[in-house]
């Protein structure tokens, strides 16, 4: 049965409305929301005292120089889906489709399993307010909690960000109330007195806890990128998106430090690590009812809720992007290559991730929360952060001319720290999870990748199968901003969609390059 010709309204990709306060209050909303409040006692678990706040100082390195190669990456290639368009410009040469193919395969579910990590850390802080809360019915809120954010981001993207905006400033709120909390009750001795043998730099155990704490920390601070899976929606991306990924992570690094230093100096650290104690499981809500009461630690409590609704809704914002563009390019199923006709959004990638998030959402509350972070971060280490960072070299290699309205700061040294960094968690990631073996977890879905790849590229006749298909569209491309001439049919006002302009070759109603 022959396709319908689109409709003009069809024809119509994303819309560029995002502006840089916009995309840093998207990024920091993913950053931050509910992961330092629950994972405060699992980074003092692994250094095992106060020494803790390493974890986050190191997290916040690595975060900064993965971040700086975001940033060159997303200023000059902003297209929907960030890591899939990256990938496949640089990887295109020797491997034709195979890199994105990978990162949409990992990214379906590392991006939903990591948004299921703050629906748990919901259910944990909303067990200080219903004491009585059962396994059933902390299961059943959280399923119903992943609906309501499906729900509030079925609507067009412009009506999400102003949302975003205001959950940011509540997220702001929730953290600024707990560190006062903890400064006007601060112990430095609690604080900074710490357990003999802490900083023995030549310890095993020290670097164990060390990777434990590294792969923690980067785990907070993972957001910085949202923006950049948005790319395609975002207004000035050459300038914007380096900004909102820097300005994301500087201020989000003083929290963080703010937030833990404050605690250690209110809580004693070693109640942390009782299963039993409310340090455990919720333990801004101790210090806040420590400080002030358990008056204002429920009234905090609450605004530390909508914090991992904001975090949980920005992640699958960006995420439901990232296949929409591997769709239309034919490197995933078509299905997720449509967009929403009125609201502009892509209905199928959101809905589907929805879903792998309530998954994630009950393994987790059924096993273990740091087990689930050292799962969804061994898988994207190899897919993504690893492949990325030779993406940067590979693009400056084969693409010299390509716009780069950012280049890295100190190139290569972000790469190098970046590199290190990542290998670490990736190292030390079956000694920090005896008995979950998430290396060989994480080799097997790639494994399973690329058998699902030589598949499908047989079906599809591509590469190995068929010639390499060699697109350079954003070397090629238009200002993604620029506003061109009406044609007839098109929609007033639309803007260019998921690419920065249209390749020479492209079709002229989908802005897909044809077929080489």
């Amino acid at each position: 049965m022959a396709e319908t010709d689109p409709s003009p309204e069809e024809r119509v990709g994303f819309v560029r409305r995002i502006g840089l306060f916009q995309a840093t209050a998207i990024n920091m909303s993913q950053m931050c929301g509910i992961g330092p409040f629950v994972t405060i006692p699992l980074m003092v678990a692994a250094f095992g005292g106060p020494q803790a706040v390493i974890g986050f100082v190191a997290g916040a390195v690595l975060a900064l120089a993965d971040g700086l190669i975001w940033a060159e990456l997303g200023a000059s290639l902003p297209g929907a889906g960030g890591s899939y368009v990256y990938l496949r410009q640089a990887f295109q040469y020797r491997t034709g489709k195979l890199m994105p193919f990978l990162f949409v395969w990992t990214a379906m579910l590392f991006i939903p399993l990591g948004m299921s990590t703050g629906v748990i850390g919901f259910v944990q802080y909303l067990g200080y307010l219903w004491p009585d809360m059962g396994q059933t019915q902390g299961d059943l809120t959280g399923l119903a909690v992943i609906a309501l954010i499906v729900v509030v981001l079925w609507r067009r993207v412009e009506n999400i960000a102003r949302i975003t905006v205001v959950l940011w400033c509540v997220m702001i709120a929730s953290v600024v109330l707990v560190i006062l909390a903890a400064f006007t009750h601060f112990s430095p001795d609690r604080a900074f007195t710490y357990p003999s043998g802490a900083f023995e730099l030549t310890s095993n155990h020290f670097w164990i806890g060390f990777a434990a704490g590294l792969t923690i920390g980067i785990y907070d601070y993972l957001g910085y990128n949202t923006a950049a899976y948005m790319g395609a929606e975002i207004k000035d991306p050459g300038r914007t998106l380096p900004r909102a990924i820097v300005f994301s992570i500087l201020g989000i690094m003083a929290i963080y430090l703010l937030l833990q230093i404050g605690t250690l100096g209110v809580i004693d650290w070693k109640q942390m690590l009782d299963p039993g104690s409310t340090a455990s499981s919720s333990v801004a809500s101790a210090v806040l009812e420590e400080a002030w009461g358990k008056g204002p630690a429920r009234t905090v409590t609450v605004l530390i809720l909508v914090t991992a609704v904001a975090s949980v809704l920005a992640g699958l914002l960006g995420g439901s992007r990232v296949p929409y563009d591997a769709a239309r390019e034919k490197v995933f199923f078509r299905p997720f290559g449509r967009l929403h006709p009125r609201h502009r959004f892509p209905a199928l990638g959101l809905a589907t991730m929805g879903v792998i998030t309530g998954a994630g959402f009950l393994i987790g509350r059924h096993t273990d929360l740091a087990t689930l972070i050292q799962l969804l971060t061994s898988v994207m280490v190899i897919v993504q952060a690893l492949a990325q960072i030779v993406a940067v070299s590979v693009l400056r290699r084969r693409q010299p001319d390509l716009p780069r309205p950012y280049r890295m700061w100190l190139y290569p040294l972000p790469s190098l720290v970046a590199l290190v960094g990542w290998l670490v968690i990736y190292g030390y990631a079956d000694r920090n999870s005896p008995g979950r073996h998430p290396i060989e977890w994480s080799l097997a879905w790639v494994g399973a990748g690329c058998v699902a790849f030589v598949l499908w590229s047989r079906y599809e006749k591509v590469w190995p199968f068929g010639p390499r298909e060699i697109s350079e569209e954003y070397l090629h491309g238009a200002d993604p901003d620029a506003v061109p001439a009406a044609a007839p049919g098109a929609v007033a006002g639309a803007v260019p969609d998921a690419r920065s302009g249209t390749a020479p070759d492209a079709d002229p109603d989908t802005g897909v390059p044809a077929e080489r």
